[in-house]
């Protein structure tokens, strides 16, 4: 759960990820209400409106993406930059281990 507020250090989320986007696609996908989510849920109506109003807003953006998405591919582009630069620099290494050889 990535909202703006901070939670206090070592506090566990009260609800996984996996939950509050489920919850959320019943109310905008279904398009049951958010009052009736809820008490089917038995989450607060404030919170699960707090989530929808996240997932209107990264929808309404257009990226496509939300936020956990967003963060793995933050991850990702790194992980690529790394592996990169490695590649070039087995690549310089063999080109140098060659010429080295060859001479």
């Amino acid at each position: 759960m990535s909202n703006s507020k901070k939670r206090r250090p070592g506090r566990p989320a009260k609800y996984p990820p996996e939950f509050q986007r489920d919850a959320v696609a019943m109310v905008l996908d279904e398009g049951r209400s958010i009052a009736d989510v809820a008490r089917s849920l038995m989450v607060n109506a404030g919170t699960l409106g707090n989530w929808v109003d996240r997932v209107r807003k990264e929808r309404e953006r257009g990226t496509g993406l939300d936020t956990d998405e967003r963060a793995e591919l933050v991850e990702l582009r790194r992980e690529a930059a790394q592996l990169r630069m490695e590649r070039d620099l087995l690549k310089r290494s063999l080109a140098f281990w060659v010429k080295e050889s060859t001479s």
